[in-house]
């Protein structure tokens, strides 16, 4: 699991798939949370503006990222 290290409050989740290199663009992102491939915690997420902050982690793909 790789950690990603935010300053601030909080990131949006197609913001962070695209920090930790997941996706190319924010378009891909847009279709990858639309059909349901990204998980935040365990669980499917389809919000792309969900707030992410510490300790929360993504994954796309079989790779985890978890934010600190």
């Amino acid at each position: 699991m790789t950690e990603i290290k935010i300053e601030t409050e909080f990131i949006k989740l197609d913001a962070l798939l695209k920090f930790a290199n997941f996706v190319m663009s924010g378009g891909e992102a847009k279709i990858r949370i639309a059909e349901g491939e990204v998980l935040v915690n365990g669980e499917s997420c389809t919000m792309r503006g969900k707030k992410l902050r510490p300790g929360d982690t993504v994954t796309l793909d079989g790779e985890t990222v978890k934010i600190v």
